[in-house]
């Protein structure tokens, strides 16, 4: 019983410290820019952007064909998501604050989309097979 102790408490320490570094990883406290579109050209995988501070974050990602992408509203304005290049991509409506809109991505390629409210609002959305 005395060498489980000490097993666990470092077991427990391990999760506790991979939760604070995913939780930092994905706060929006991270997100480097400020107003208008992200510089960054890094596409992030994952099927969920968040709209504060009036961007899109990440503003790049990289999903699987047949992802659904959910775009979240944490501003206290409303927003749009809205394809830019003519592809087929989402068309929202109004989004206000807390609110969500969802797009499923069938084809591969790579899609812009912009805020038809705050055109310098700007993401992109890298499909892959």
């Amino acid at each position: 019983m005395k060498k489980v102790l000490p097993i666990a408490i470092v077991v427990v320490l391990v999760v506790a410290g991979g939760a604070i570094l995913l939780t930092r990883k994905h706060s929006p406290s991270n997100n480097m820019s400020s107003m208008g579109s992200s510089s960054s050209s890094t596409a992030v995988a994952t099927d969920t952007v968040s709209i504060s501070n009036f961007s899109f974050s990440p503003s790049s990602i990289t999903i699987k064909k047949g992802t659904t992408v959910t775009w979240t509203n944490r501003d206290n304005v409303a927003h749009t998501v809205v394809e830019t290049d003519g592809k087929t991509g989402p068309g929202s409506q109004s989004i206000d604050n807390g609110k969500s809109y969802s797009f499923t991505y069938n084809t591969v390629g790579t899609f812009a989309y912009h805020c038809s409210i705050h055109p310098d609002m700007t993401g992109m959305v890298t499909v892959t097979e």
